[in-house]
């Protein structure tokens, strides 16, 4: 083999494993980005259910509400009947003296 053959072959040697190590660096960053991927998606997942979970808490608040609200309605229109009531048995009572 000729001397400019053996330095074309050294120089490609050399390359082929700057080649490799490259590979090898870019499978360990591969790795290291599927690792950070399933975290994110673990996260992601439980935020979502974390969101779930506060819509729902929110519904039962917001139903809640609704029904504070019309009891209190409901008391409110049952102490005014019981007011009418009363002023009418009044009234009834003034009549028959």
């Amino acid at each position: 083999m000729t001397e400019d053959g053996k330095r074309l072959l050294v120089l490609f040697e050399v390359r082929f494993r700057e080649l490799m190590a490259m590979c090898d660096q870019q499978k360990l960053k591969i790795k290291e980005l599927e690792g950070d991927l399933a975290q994110k998606n673990a996260e992601l997942n439980d935020a979502i259910s974390r969101i779930e979970d506060l819509k729902a808490k929110c519904d039962n608040m917001l139903t809640a509400q609704v029904l504070s609200v019309r009891e209190g309605d409901l008391k409110n229109a049952k102490m005014r009947l019981s007011k009418l009531v009363r002023e009418v048995d009044k009234c009834i009572t003034l009549l028959n003296e």
